[in-house]
């Protein structure tokens, strides 16, 4: 229950500060006077849309703080579970918004982000509006509003409604893909295996390429490799005709002899003597590496064409991957998958049986909400024709049309239509095409009222719900609205003087200027007070004033 409102520079409004109670409110005014800025800051509260309009001139910013008590147990549990516990058994909202655009949303005095507002704000207040009139018209909302009245049960079973539609849906989407592609797969299936045929027949082996690249230079060359052997090995073993036959090991020799004589005659060249005989025998030792080198030189008739014929080969895979150490890899990749295409068939089979096992429990599920829709709709149609009686339709009835559907929805297995009879011997009708505004209002009115029996919601606010409703009609409507108010807070903002007079508090909603500046007003009335706003609102003349206060001592006058 809204038990505070606290309204701050909010368009004509400058402070304004509401205690509001339990049972019947009614908020009244002249046209214009600022009725339905009082609704705009509910909405605002409640995690409405911000408009910088909204902000009264002059000012930079504007506020709505709203203090509730008595709130549903689960509403309790999930600001517990949230970490924002009740303080005092109440619960504090604010919103505020300014010149720069931004908002400033507090719950408990801390500050959230406006999605998290928004959940703290649902189930709170339900605010019916005009407009709300014109949704009754509107065909797909009849299903929503005929599973509001299910309560949570029927809603946990059109979740699961919609999962299995949603799981459904799933299915036939991979199904179109499958056979969209399923051509395609086809022709991907004879690259691959194309592919992988020609990286067998090669069979490259990881290296091959940079090896064979390494031995055909080796054969490019090896005419002169060839010379340059034999000539070195000749110059260093056999000797040439410039070095008068002798060799350089053989020079090398000589002198090693030398410096071994000379050591014997000058003691300090032993040093000089020992390190040429080493140089002597390292080279003597490179000879026979270079001999062993020079044996092993053999060139294969042919083997630089068969190099040059793989090189070309290796050469083809470069397509597959960047070298050859990759193609094995992406060979690999290739049957993977190759191997899930092969299990084309298999998916499609698999498919086939998820699809049609998937199917049947949509069916049941849908199969039992469409049983208790069928149940729902004929208690609605019992409910609803007593409220209607009561708001003076005596003959209206409304029926609600059940349409099947062909294919899995998420809202069920049909659509649901409301017609409309205010006649006898009238067959109900669409109500978009028999139903007056007056009609429309009370319709709606009982609507709310049914909702009122079966909903958590606390606060329900009426927006002139008695537009285009007279007579003694809007007799009926008081009653109605009263009635609703003994189990719930109903706040209604009305024209009606008998709506007026039957509620337990009444505010007053005027114009002011104030230091040249025009500013709303609303002011509790007293009993007095009340009086003359009923007799305003009936005419404003001596006889109006007579009947207003008839209408306050008998809440009516017809």
């Amino acid at each position: 229950m809204l038990v505070e409102l606290r309204i701050q520079d909010f368009g004509l409004m400058g402070e304004v500060q509401l205690d509001l109670g339990r049972g019947l409110t009614v908020f009244t005014g002249e046209t214009g006077a600022g009725k339905s800025m009082l609704v705009d800051a509910l909405g605002l509260l409640l995690g409405g849309r911000a408009n910088n309009e909204f902000i009264r001139h002059g000012k930079d910013k504007a506020s709505v703080e709203g203090i509730f008590s008595n709130l549903p147990q689960h509403i309790v549990n999930f600001l517990e579970e949230e970490g924002y516990p009740l303080e005092d058994n109440m619960l504090f909202l604010y919103r505020e918004i300014n010149d720069s655009g931004r908002n400033l949303c507090r719950v408990q005095g801390r500050t959230v982000p406006l999605s998290l507002y928004r959940t703290f704000c649902e189930g709170l207040i339900d605010i019916h509006g005009q407009l709300e009139h014109q949704s009754l018209l509107v065909t797909e909302t009849h299903k929503e509003l005929l599973d509001r009245f299910g309560g949570e049960e029927h809603l946990q079973l059109l979740g699961k409604v919609r999962e299995a539609a949603m799981d459904y849906r799933n299915i036939l989407s991979r199904e179109r893909e499958i056979l969209r592609t399923e051509r395609d797969r086809e022709r991907r299936e004879e690259i691959l295996r194309y592919q992988i045929a020609e990286i067998e027949k090669i069979a490259p082996i990881p290296g091959e390429d940079m090896a064979l690249e390494k031995e055909k230079k080796f054969l490019q060359n090896a005419e002169k490799i060839v010379h340059l052997v034999n000539e070195s090995y000749e110059e260093l073993f056999n000797g040439s005709d410039s070095m008068a036959g002798m060799s350089a090991f053989d020079q090398i020799g000589a002198a090693t002899r030398n410096m071994e004589e000379l050591s014997t005659l000058d003691p300090e060249s032993d040093d000089l003597s020992k390190e040429l005989e080493s140089i002597y025998y390292s080279l003597e030792d490179f000879i026979d590496k270079l001999r062993f080198y020079k044996e092993r030189l053999e060139f294969q008739p042919g083997r630089l064409d068969e190099i040059e014929s793989r090189l070309v080969e290796l050469h083809k895979l470069k397509k597959y991957a960047y070298d050859i150490e990759a193609v094995l890899p992406k060979k690999a990749e290739m049957e993977a998958e190759l191997d899930e295409i092969s299990h084309l068939q298999e998916e499609k089979e698999n498919i086939k049986r998820e699809k049609k096992d998937t199917l049947a429990a949509y069916n049941n599920l849908a199969e039992e909400l469409s049983l208790k829709r069928g149940m729902q709709a004929e208690k609605i149609e019992k409910s609803l024709a007593l409220e209607l009686h009561d708001l003076g339709l005596n003959e209206a009835r409304v029926e609600i049309i059940f349409i099947p559907v062909t294919e899995p929805s998420s809202d069920g297995a049909e659509q649901i239509e409301f017609y409309f009879s205010a006649n006898v011997g009238e067959p109900p009708k669409p109500l978009a095409k028999v139903v007056s505004g007056g009609e429309m209002a009370r319709l709606m009115l009982a609507f709310k009222s049914l909702l009122s029996k079966i909903e958590t919601v606390d606060t329900f606010i009426f927006d002139e719900v008695d537009s285009g409703v007279g007579g003694r009609t809007i007799q009926k409507v008081a009653e109605k609205l009263e009635r609703i108010s003994e189990n719930k807070q109903v706040l209604c903002i009305t024209h009606s003087a008998p709506v007026a007079a039957f509620a337990e508090t009444h505010f007053g909603i005027n114009k002011v200027v104030v230091s040249d500046r025009t500013l709303t007003q609303v002011q509790k009335l007293s009993e007095k007070e009340r009086v003359q706003e009923l007799a305003r609102m009936l005419g404003g003349e001596n006889m109006a004033f007579a009947l207003a206060q008839e209408l306050w001592r008998k809440k009516s006058v017809f």
